[in-house]
């Protein structure tokens, strides 16, 4: 009813074990998530986890942020550097100027009241193996509103 494309249980995981991969995320009910773990050396980055929120019994909701793309993903390695997917190949450049907007708004939100200075060093752009591209910081923030 919330839009997902394949919905499913036990026979869902028959298929993917039988080699079905035509999807991007896979969400879970906290009682399927023992059946996951059976297949989470296939689906790898992909496995519901509670941490990232496809491990939720909201499935609905959980589903309608994803449709909606108002559900930002993005990580921190030790050294404060935030990576931070917004497309693929075949996107436009309107879906990925929206996609900018919504994950660097997201990294925005997320500053922590305590912080002091400067929040947002620099920003680069990159293709996953090309060359980045720098960005003005406070470019870049405005551009976000």
């Amino acid at each position: 009813a919330a839009g997902a494309d394949t919905v499913g249980a036990e026979e869902l995981i028959a298929e993917i074990l039988g080699g079905f991969r035509d999807f991007d995320v896979i969400l879970a009910t906290e009682d399927m998530a023992p059946q996951i773990g059976k297949i989470g050396r296939i689906l790898g980055t992909r496995t519901p986890n509670k941490r990232n929120g496809t491990v939720t019994n909201a499935i609905g909701q959980a589903v309608r942020e994803i449709k909606g793309a108002t559900r930002v993903e993005y990580r921190a390695d030790r050294s404060g550097i935030v990576h931070l997917a917004i497309g693929k190949v075949n996107f436009t450049d309107e879906q990925l100027l929206e996609n900018f907007k919504a994950g660097f708004g997201a990294v925005l939100r997320a500053k922590p009241s305590s912080a002091k200075g400067r929040y947002i060093q620099s920003v680069n752009v990159s293709a996953t193996m090309g060359p980045g591209i720098a960005i003005e910081p406070t470019a870049a923030t405005k551009f976000v509103g």
